[in-house]
């Protein structure tokens, strides 16, 4: 990898609200790299809304040819950025719960879901395969969201190359009473993401780039927001500064060399690992 700045944004993604979902993150990008980021990081299903009915079919959207592709590859041309975004992707009639990345030169990669969770499962068909993705800064891999409860999923990534893990999110925390209860609520949320991708980035010596929805979606639930920049030793470089649900961007450093003297520690275990016994991972229960 290289050394690079980037930006995550936390928003709230308007339900089936793709026009404005598309007006707010260009605004973002702008913002983004007026700052000197290259790489632009949305939620999970930043660009349809965070959708669990039927009508998911209504926004769901071709990948890579369907107009918000072709916008996000637009806005990566006039600012000179990657933009990592989600939306609801249609293909042959299913949906996926997909996030892309585009560049400058157009669209690069995708990831699925791997992992649907509650009510997700009845609307979302799950991918199969866990994606690497190649860019001119750095490998990319990338969880969404409930899959990255998963540790094996960013293993994986780790074992294909990725250098840098992104972990966009549209985590759900349930309605709010009142302000004690938002607190309350965002508090643990922000800190259970604290714990797990500091985690994660020490285990697998990858920089980690989480950012969340934030606000309310829907009748039923709110998005708890958060943004966190962990370094491979499981540092936190930088974070969302309050616990107040609003619209934010956080603009980061990304070093190679933080990533190059993970990998280079005595007894790194990628490096020490034994595949041969680990059998017991891949067993199905009868």
């Amino acid at each position: 990898m290289r050394d690079f700045r980037a930006a995550a944004i936390q928003m709230n993604a308007l339900l089936a609200d793709t026009e404005g979902n598309l007006t707010q993150i260009e605004r973002w990008t702008e913002a983004a790299a007026a700052e000197g980021a290259r790489i632009v990081c949305f939620p999970e299903l930043a660009i349809t809304g965070h959708m669990v009915s039927g009508e998911i079919l209504d926004v769901a959207e071709p990948v890579p040819d369907g107009s918000s592709c072709r916008r996000l590859a637009a806005l990566a041309e006039e600012f000179g950025c990657l933009i990592s975004a989600g939306l609801a992707e249609r293909e042959a009639g299913i949906v996926y719960n997909t996030q892309v990345i585009v560049g400058r030169e157009g669209y690069i990669g995708k990831q699925r879901k791997l992992h649907m969770s509650a009510d997700e499962y009845f609307h979302y068909r799950a991918g199969a395969t866990v994606q690497v993705i190649e860019t001119d800064l750095c490998r990319l891999g990338i969880g969404i969201c409930y899959d990255t409860v998963f540790p094996e999923t960013m293993r994986i990534a780790a074992l294909k190359g990725a250098e840098v893990y992104l972990a966009p999110h549209a985590a759900r925390c349930g309605q709010w009473s009142n302000a004690a209860s938002q607190r309350r609520k965002v508090a643990t949320a922000r800190e259970r993401a604290r714990m797990t991708f500091r985690s994660r980035a020490f285990d697998n010596g990858m920089h980690v780039i989480y950012c969340n929805q934030a606000g309310r979606a829907g009748q039923e639930t709110s998005h708890a927001g958060g943004i966190l920049f962990v370094d491979p030793h499981g540092r936190v470089l930088a974070e969302s500064e309050t616990a107040i649900v609003e619209d934010e961007m956080v603009v980061c450093d990304m070093e190679e060399e933080a990533f190059e003297a993970r990998r280079r520690e005595r007894c790194f275990n990628l490096q020490t690992r034994r595949p041969e016994i680990y059998g017991e991972l891949c067993r199905v229960d009868d």
